[in-house]
């Protein structure tokens, strides 16, 4: 074998090695993240919500909309996570270079992370969020048979008619307001700017929403902290204390 092509396999099998070993790490964030927000949601939900449910039918519903509603929470833990994961993995690689061991953070990880997250959240908010609700509110169409299957496919037909109206009102909206065969031909780049718009205004929304709620949750927060913790004493005047006891005393003695 030629030099030219040992060089070329060593090099097609060392980035093999790398992707493996960046699906494995990504695989492994994901699973705890998952086991995460599992616990999270078990923790605050309902005693009689999704286990609690003398129906097996309406038991696996439950449980498939909890593991949708898992599976949204860690990417969107993920997606919050993401940006510090970022800064701190760089600034281990600029502190230690040499290392062998931290190699693996390195830009095409983080890259990868990236567009898995933007995947995800685009799959999350545009089918399995929407899937969940109607899922658990499902039952299965007039006359057929009853079971998991039915529901699925009731949902899937409710949600592919509400993707077809909120598409339809995106598309005359652009006509109206383009009033040109550009406008109304722009549909048609559904994926390439419409998503990424939809997933930016939705992202804008939620800035705007944390903003507006969070002076109302730090004061709600000092309220109730105000309320468990004891105020410290350390500024009271004794004396004005005793003058105020002896004034009792001597009323209540007059009194008496």
């Amino acid at each position: 074998m030629a030099p030219v092509e040992q060089d070329a396999l060593a090099v097609r099998e060392q980035l093999f090695h790398e992707r493996v070993r960046e699906c494995i790490i990504c695989a492994l964030l994901f699973a705890s993240l998952y086991i995460l927000c599992h616990f999270i949601i078990t923790h605050f939900k309902k005693h009689a919500d999704f286990t609690a449910v003398h129906d097996d039918e309406d038991a696996a519903v439950n449980r498939i909309a909890l593991g949708l509603c898992t599976f949204t929470l860690a990417v969107a833990l993920g997606a919050v996570l993401l940006l510090p994961f970022s800064i701190i993995s760089n600034e281990v690689l600029l502190s230690f270079p040499q290392n062998y061991y931290i190699q693996w953070l390195n830009g095409s990880l983080i890259h990868g992370l990236w567009n898995l997250v933007f995947l995800f959240s685009n799959t999350s908010l545009v089918f399995l969020m929407p899937f969940a609700y109607f899922f658990t509110e499902s039952e299965g169409f007039a006359g057929s048979k009853k079971g998991i299957m039915a529901r699925v496919y009731e949902t899937s037909v409710v949600l592919l008619l509400l993707t077809l109206l909120v598409l339809g009102m995106v598309w005359v909206a652009s006509a109206i307001v383009g009033n040109d065969a550009a406008s109304r031909q722009s549909l048609y780049d559904l994926w390439e700017y419409y998503l990424p718009y939809l997933y930016s205004c939705i992202s804008l929304f939620g800035v705007l929403l944390l903003l507006l709620c969070t002076p109302f949750g730090l004061s709600t927060m000092f309220t109730v902290t105000g309320k468990l913790l004891v105020k410290p004493r350390l500024l009271e005047d004794l004396d004005e204390q005793l003058s105020c006891t002896r004034f009792e005393e001597a009323a209540v003695s007059r009194r008496i």
